[in-house]
């Protein structure tokens, strides 16, 4: 934790602001080696460091408080942006995020907070006990879960701050866990009042995710993988050891928080570098689509944003395949900062390990290590959206004929018992009988996965327009709420403009009213004010009733 310090960065010295006209003049024109060198992640923090002793106040930051570096994103002009993670008398805060934004010389320019709310308690001691608070987690668990025979449960509460429901107090966040009668993980963190006992919020916390391999989806792909000996490991020398290993249909076991034991992710390997068969019944085919759409997502995120890794520091993931008995479900877990996938149960889906849910997952992610949107209410659905965005932005990537780009959200992996040939779908969200095509006062009452269907509505109509059309051999028509016409600006640079808007601007706090100004900020950056880009943002915004 770095405390806030009077430090300061680079300032002219006395002696240098009574230097002679000639001698700035000179200085001024001569050509110099650095002047197109970005600044470095420590030059942003120090200049970063140096905006919170003189911006404080109109940060809300007090001698009770600490602050941490959770990102920084530095631009090619060299502009800044240092997002900061704050605690109270050393309790996390929740909603206590913030965005410094720098000039490319490190002088402040503005800041975006989760909250603008003041941060001081009377005490932080608790009324209501950690038992207690533990009590109420697993009750919400069950509630959660009704008609399923709950196995090790446990929970862990934490004691906290939040500043994310309304005036900041002093709250129990509490993750209770469990498995299911088969051994597949459930789990929920729960928002307690530290003084009354009353549930504040509630949600799931588990995110619903050179040689070659013939896939399950994805027909024979590319592999980068490792020789050892005379043997080759489906492990990527080439992005970060990314690695694929086999679960062996074993769970994690997991007590308070803290996973005891793991289900297994034994190392894939073959004699001949050429992986799977493309069926089920060779282990390693789902391994394959495993492996190759971690590449594909760390492709995407490298060469169209930048962004080196799910962390953005070059370090790996790893996945995990075979999860779990007839598991319907894959997730992202930061806390192995793996990806895990389960086979399905064969009726309503098959192997979890499309491309698209993929790249959904592992957005997850990198939505964990910028904004952290919290998942649930609206900034939930965003959290939601923006993988499903992301997922859709890597298939299209890939250029896959076996899988080509659409805006169908998992159709690979569908089954006959699920009676919808997608889980979702980005042109009119509402065709899955559950999600929401335009904002309401009430849409951060539902569901995550359904809360999201207006940001992925925003986004397919600013990729592509309103109105009927074919695109990739898929039909598509979708409607704006407020009777418009859209006409889009393609999926790469709406790509672009939510990855900005991610990672610069939107906070753990941000709802739709939030994502709108985000994205008009980072189109604004990227395309200028008043551009063709900037006014669509606008546009497909208000086709979905936000703003």
């Amino acid at each position: 934790m770095s405390r806030i310090r009077h430090i300061r960065g680079s300032r002219l010295a006395t002696a240098g602001i009574a230097a002679t006209t000639a001698t700035l003049l000179a200085a001024a024109l001569a050509p110099t080696a650095s002047a197109d060198v970005r600044p470095s992640r420590a030059t942003a923090i120090e200049n970063a460091a140096s905006a919170l002793v003189d911006h404080a106040a109109s940060l809300g930051l007090t001698s009770a408080q600490d602050t941490s570096v959770r990102d920084v994103v530095v631009d090619k002009d060299g502009t800044q942006h240092v997002r900061y993670d704050r605690t109270y008398h050393q309790l996390p805060v929740l909603g206590g995020d913030f965005v410094v934004h720098l000039a490319p010389n490190g002088a402040y320019r503005s800041a975006n907070r989760a909250t603008k709310s003041s941060i001081s308690l009377a005490s932080v001691s608790p009324g209501l006990t950690a038992p207690k608070a533990a009590d109420l987690a697993v009750n919400a668990l069950r509630a959660a879960n009704l008609g399923e025979a709950l196995r090790k449960v446990t929970a862990k509460p934490q004691l906290v701050v939040d500043a994310l429901h309304g005036a900041p107090k002093l709250a129990w966040r509490t993750e209770a866990v469990a498995q299911d009668s088969v051994g597949n993980p459930l789990a929920r963190t729960v928002l307690t009042d530290a003084r009354t006992g009353t549930q504040i919020d509630a949600w799931d916390s588990i995110e619903t995710a050179t040689g070659d391999g013939k896939s399950l989806y994805s027909g024979t792909v590319p592999l980068e993988t490792t020789l050892s000996g005379s043997t080759y490991q489906l492990k990527d020398p080439t992005r970060g050891n990314t690695y694929t290993g086999d679960a062996a249909n074993k769970t994690d076991l997991c007590i308070l928080g803290i996973c005891v034991s793991r289900a297994s992710a034994t190392l894939f390997t073959d004699a001949d570098n050429h992986w799977g068969t493309g069926t089920t019944a060779d282990r390693s085919s789902a391994a394959v689509d495993a492996q190759y759409g971690t590449n594909e997502t760390w492709d995407y995120y490298k060469n169209v944003h930048g962004r080196n890794g799910i962390a953005g520091d070059g370090k790996g993931s790893y996945n995990r395949v075979h999860y779990g008995s007839n598991y319907n479900n894959a997730f992202w877990d930061d806390n192995c900062f793996c990806m895990t996938y389960g086979d399905g149960d064969g009726t309503t889906f098959g192997p979890l390990v499309a491309l698209d849910v993929a790249g959904h997952e592992m957005s997850h992610g990198v939505t964990a290590k910028t904004a952290a949107l919290t998942y649930s209410g609206e900034s939930g659905g965003l959290n939601e959206a923006t993988s499903d965005i992301f997922g859709t932005m890597v298939e299209w990537y890939a250029n896959n004929a076996s899988d080509p780009g659409d805006y169908l959200i998992g159709e690979k992996i569908v089954r006959s018992g699920f009676g919808k040939p997608a889980l979702r779908y980005m042109d009119k969200p509402s065709k899955d009988g559950n999600s929401a095509d335009c904002w309401s006062s009430s849409v951060g009452n539902l569901d995550v996965h359904y809360s999201s269907g207006v940001a992925n509505h925003f986004a397919y109509l600013l990729s592509e327009g309103s109105g009927a059309k074919t695109i990739n051999g898929v039909s598509y028509d979708s409607p704006t709420c407020n009777g418009s016409t859209v006409t889009g600006i393609g999926r790469d640079k709406v790509g672009k403009i939510w990855y900005r808007a991610l990672t610069v601007y939107m906070t753990s706090s941000t709802n739709y009213a939030g994502a709108r100004t985000a994205t008009l900020n980072a189109a604004k950056d990227l395309y200028g004010a008043g551009s063709t880009e900037y006014n669509a943002v606008a546009s497909a915004w208000s086709a979905v009733s936000v703003g």
